[in-house]
């Protein structure tokens, strides 16, 4: 067995989300921003050659064959003819169900990182295939750059935006996706615009307004943000932010938080820290 070597799986944010429709297939077209947080969950990975995938701790309520991380350790393992074993840690630091794409993050930085210690030299379109079979969210983590997102999600143009500073609420509440994107109430019809036109117009997400009336706990959150800076929600939610210019006053806003609301402060990156240099590193 190898040394663990240990792997940033960072946070997304949406900084605004569209949906243009719904396709005869059920999925919906979107329009949305990506940009990443230097902030998420980490990784270790120790490989051996016992021909098992082994994930530590498990995930209250997640079986392990429905776990994102051991799914993407075993799609690229099927890939692959010859013995390929590791053990996986995970250092679980982004809520789940909140909207800023923990467990995306956590299969995509499995396959970055076992590309590279199975040495399977896979370049990154394969890895972004075999991404978008485990969430359409997984492909922008893998190529690890702030991405303006149409179709379905998987037409990503590579941006760059201003590095602000982000303050994140996290609401005691879970916010199922797919219940949100099924709701008939859900608003489908905003026009599809431009990149260069979206830049110039005030950014929201289509899907703040139904996801406050079904789960009032982020209703009051971004009520509560609004009292210090413009809020709004990220992806389907729970979790709601809000920018500043610096970390010194995102910091002073969550320090008057109060006692119902979890939080961090983490600056805005166009390079995901997966992708940045920054891995990997001995655990």
């Amino acid at each position: 067995m190898t040394l663990p070597t240990r792997w940033p799986a960072p946070a997304k944010l949406n900084l605004f989300l569209h949906i243009n429709g719904r396709r005869a297939d059920g999925y919906h077209e979107l329009q949305t921003l990506f940009i990443f947080l230097d902030h998420g969950d980490w990784l270790s990975f120790a490989v051996d050659e016992s021909d098992a995938i082994r994930l530590e701790p498990a995930l209250p309520g997640v079986p392990l064959e429905q776990n994102l991380i051991y799914r993407a350790a075993a799609l690229l393992k099927a890939s692959q003819s010859r013995p390929l074993g590791v053990t996986i840690t995970l250092d679980k630091r982004l809520p789940m169900g909140g909207g800023i794409g923990g467990g995306s993050s956590d299969a995509a930085t499995t396959l970055v990182a076992l590309n590279r210690l199975w040495d399977l030299k896979l370049d990154d379109e394969t890895l972004a295939e075999l991404g978008r079979q485990l969430g359409a969210d997984v492909p922008v983590f893998v190529r690890g750059h702030a991405a303006f997102a149409e179709g379905v999600g998987e037409k990503l143009q590579p941006v760059t935006v201003p590095q602000k500073w982000y303050l994140v609420l996290v609401p005691p509440v879970h916010v199922s996706t797919a219940a949100i994107f099924t709701d008939p109430e859900l608003p489908r019809d905003t026009p599809k615009y431009s990149w260069a036109t979206l830049q110039e117009m005030d950014w929201k997400n289509d899907c703040q307004e139904l996801v406050k009336k079904r789960h009032p706990e982020v209703a009051n959150a971004l009520s509560w943000l609004l009292e210090y800076a413009p809020s709004r929600m990220t992806g389907t939610g729970a979790c709601v932010f809000a920018e500043f210019e610096t970390e010194s006053a995102a910091r002073k806003v969550l320090a008057n938080a109060p006692n119902w609301l979890q939080g961090f402060v983490a600056q805005g990156v166009n390079l995901s820290p997966l992708r940045s240099g920054l891995q990997p590193v001995c655990a």
